[in-house]
Formats: C-alpha cells, structure tokens, sequence
C-alpha cells in the first residue's frame, strides 16, 4: 500500500486529509505545533503541553464516518463568557490524554482510536514551538514573535523562524517521512503551517533525504499573511526554505493559474517539477474536498513507481 505523508495545520491539512482518506493509502499526518491563539494558546500558556487545535483539526478530518457523535463531541465549541468559552471539547480532551502520557504521540495514538482516525497523526515535535517573522513595514523592518501575531500583522513577511531555532523532531514522523512513498505539503497557512516543516533542521534534512515523491498543493487564495504575494511568489518563498528538497509537482486550483499559468508554470519548473492546474475550488477560499481526492489520486496513480 502506498505511504502518504501530508504536511500542514490548521484548516488548508485537514482539506488535504479529507482528500487523502478518500483514497486506498498508507495515509500520516504531521502537524505543526506553534499555535499560540484562541484555545491552544490559552492551554499552551497555562499547561505544558503541546497547543492542541491543529492536532485536534487533523484526528476530526480522519475520523472514521461510523464515529460521528465522537467526532461530533470533539468539534463543539463551549459558548458563553465563563472559562470554557471558546474552547472546544476537543481540545479539553486532549489536553488530558497530553498531561497522561510521557510521549505525545501516545496520547495522539488514544484519541485517534477514539475517532477511529484513517491517519496516523504526529507532531512535528514534542515541545510547543514559537514562529519569529520579520516584517518589512515602509522603510523599516520589525520582529514579530507568535504564529496568531505573524498570521495576522501588517507588513510583508520577510523572513520567518522556528524558536527554539534547534528543536529535535518527533521520532515517530522522521521514521514516516523516511518511510514514505509520497510526501504532500499544503495547502494552509503559507508562513505559519506550511513552511514551518522546512525550518526544523532535522525535519527538512529527512523530508531531503528521502526517496518519496513530493507534491505542493497551493492555496486557493491569498491570506493576510501572504497578501500581495503571487501563486508563482508563494513558491519563490518556500523555496528559500526548502534546501535540498525535491518537489515533482506542484498542484494549482487558483483560477489565476487557469487563466494565465505561466509565471506559476515558470516557477515550477525552478523547483524541478511539473505544474498540476485543475478547478479545484469550492468557494472562493475552500478547496473541494472530492475535486483535491482526484487530482492527488491520479498523480499517485501516474507517478506511482
């Protein structure tokens, strides 16, 4: 069976979960662990433990559809203005699994049986991690430290980081990623859930070093954090980060690309690989769920040797 790494947090890795668990595979999640707002960022400033909403994201997109009030219970969100509000069920949940076990990826292991989860979910790390970006404001440039602030600060990110800069990588998802047939970053949050895989030392060197075949799915639209940047220029970015990494295709829904696919193609080829354009958008910012499963099946399928 193929083995299917996919990148990311967030909501742009859960609609490339939701489109990988349509298809007969090996499927593995590896999820960022930076979030610093709403409820992680309450727990993560309070409990040391690693921020649980893109993990939880991740275990609800794999959930197994016979487990629906399980799935159902971790999504709600507690409304009202006492100290639940705003968190969801999810998270509380995980929190307690996290402060049970030692290892992280256990804990993970307990909630996706819980959800009969179709995806090994993993940390990119077992420790929470900080996002730093300098910003190019008019003639100056200022630090901004934070994965909420970065996501949505004024100014053009110039350059961005992981603190601590030397964190170790979960063992669990360098032993996937050695192990794959395919990798799949985005898309998601260009700056704060895709990059960030590229700025772990030892996550970048083993995505590098292994034989996978690699595919980019790119974001539909712009976002605050990437306002102004072009589709061909989301790659510009990432590939400042991607030393030694092979991408072989690059995966496009946004209808600029349909209308005039040369920069992006152009710009794909810079990284070695080939320009995938399809109408994949639900709406405007959403990618359709069945349309991505097609597109990502058909290249595992063409390009599975």
């Amino acid at each position: 069976m193929t083995r299917v790494v996919a990148f990311g947090g967030g909501r742009g890795l859960s609609a490339s979960l939701r489109a990988l668990t349509r298809l007969d595979i090996d499927l593995t999640a590896v999820v960022t662990v930076a979030d610093d707002g709403g409820s992680s960022g309450i727990i993560r400033d309070s409990r040391p433990v690693l921020p649980p909403g893109d993990l939880r994201k991740a275990l609800v997109a794999t959930a197994g559809p016979d487990r629906t009030t399980a799935t159902r219970l971790f999504a709600h969100r507690f409304g009202g203005t006492d100290f639940l509000a705003g968190h969801p069920v999810g998270n509380v949940i995980l929190t307690s699994l996290l402060e049970r076990r030692s290892n992280p990826v256990d804990a993970l292991g307990e909630a996706a049986e819980l959800l009969g989860c179709r995806a090994r979910i993993l940390p990119m790390a077992c420790e929470p991690l900080h996002i730093e970006a300098d910003l190019v404001e008019g003639e100056g440039v200022r630090t901004i430290v934070g994965q909420h602030d970065v996501a949505v600060a004024d100014g053009a990110v110039d350059t961005v980081r992981l603190l601590p800069a030397d964190a170790p990588a979960c063992p669990e998802a360098l032993e996937a990623v050695a192990e794959a047939d395919w990798h799949v970053f985005g898309p998601g949050s260009w700056y704060t859930s895709v990059i960030p895989h590229l700025l772990l030392p030892e996550l970048r060197e083993a995505v590098a070093a292994a034989d996978a075949r690699r595919a980019l799915v790119l974001n539909l639209s712009e976002e605050k954090e990437t306002d102004g940047l072009t589709p061909a220029g989301h790659l510009e970015a990432l590939a400042r980060y991607a030393e030694g990494v092979r991408f072989h295709y690059v995966v496009s829904g946004d209808g600029r690309t349909l209308d005039d696919p040369r920069s992006l193609n152009s710009a794909a080829q810079s990284l070695r690989a080939r320009l995938v354009a399809a109408d994949l958008a639900a709406d405007v910012v959403t990618h359709d769920v069945a349309a991505l499963a097609a597109v990502l099946g058909n290249l595992l399928v063409e390009d599975g040797d």
